[in-house]
């Protein structure tokens, strides 16, 4: 038999985990009436919801035992809440998926298909659209993509999603880099391996409504560029020694202008304007410097990635104990 472990984080999902389970068990039912071979587990993760997502859970834990969670002590991420589903899945395929079918189930078949081949070690989607986002957001999505791909070697493909089957070995060079700032599309790309990627259009929320803002995103788009690549520090570098170059050029004209034409070198204005240039040249490059030092001190700090409170065992042992 083949075990496939299905990854799903949530966070206050209560709305759509019902939709999520009743999808779930049909897409399944269905692979397993065309392969005898595989069997299956759903590990949810609990990220800190605050509405009854964990309720939830814990009535489809006691009525199915394929379906497994953790819970955490606080919201710690969704980053953290991939990291906790690949270290608790036992599969030999892995899958990690929202619970709000933005990342349709109907594709697991198809992706086991390339994978089981022996051909891929992981099959994917990629969003060919954005429809449903707004036009802004698409905006700096995609030059977050160009951006990244330019100033990092870990090239990560415009539209691919977190939906992904892989390998156990694939699986198993992910948990391989123990870091504490995640960002799981770089390592996803950064580990290698044989990619399908399958492309589909966008496919908005089945209920409830989405955890990331524009903020949170922006956030998010900047762990990434600090976690895979250094030329932010090369353009701080760089920056300064334009900024020499000017005030230096700009001191030679103004004696020249005073030696040969006597015009009056005070200008308080310009001064001023000077000051303040170099100055935010400064704490600019000095905040890129802070970034990076502040991923070093949080890395040094060796602290775990999430804490767990409660998972299906404690559940279905309080079962047991009414019993």
């Amino acid at each position: 038999m083949k075990l496939l472990s299905i990854v799903v984080p949530c966070y206050n999902e209560q709305e759509v985990l019902p939709l999520f389970y009743d999808k779930i068990t049909e897409v399944m039912t269905g692979m397993k009436s065309e392969h005898p071979e595989l069997d299956y587990e759903v590990v949810f993760i609990n990220d800190g919801s605050k509405d009854k997502t964990l309720e939830g859970l814990r009535k489809y834990a006691k009525m199915d035992e394929r379906i497994r969670y953790i819970s955490f002590s606080r919201n710690f991420g969704k980053e953290a809440g991939m990291f906790a589903g690949l270290e608790a899945s036992k599969g030999d395929y892995v899958v990690v998926m929202d619970a709000d079918l933005q990342h349709p189930p109907e594709f697991l078949p198809q992706m086991y298909e390339y994978v089981s081949s022996g051909e891929y070690d992981c099959a994917t989607t990629r969003r060919v659209d954005r429809e449903g986002e707004s036009k802004i957001r698409s905006f700096f999505a995609r030059k977050f993509y160009k951006i990244m791909n330019k100033i990092s070697q870990t090239e990560i493909v415009d539209g691919a999603q977190d939906f992904r089957f892989m390998t156990r070995q694939m699986v198993d060079s992910i948990l391989s880099m123990r870091e504490y700032n995640r960002f799981s599309k770089g390592i996803f790309s950064w580990v290698g391996y044989r990619v399908k990627y399958i492309e589909f259009k966008n496919v908005e929320r089945a209920a409830g409504t989405t955890a990331w803002s524009f903020w949170g995103l922006f956030k998010y788009s900047l762990e990434g560029i600090i976690a895979f690549s250094t030329a932010p520090l090369a353009i701080a570098s760089l920056l300064g020694i334009i900024s020499c170059f000017i005030a230096f050029i700009m001191a030679v004209v103004i004696i020249i202008q005073k030696l040969t034409v006597g015009i009056r070198a005070d200008g308080y204005p310009t001064i001023v304007c000077l000051i303040l240039l170099f100055g935010g040249l400064q704490l600019f490059t000095t905040g890129i410097l802070g970034q990076y030092l502040a991923k070093t001190y949080m890395e040094c700090k060796n602290r775990p990635v999430y804490l767990v409170q409660e998972t299906e065992k404690d559940a279905r042992e309080n079962m047991e104990n009414k019993d």
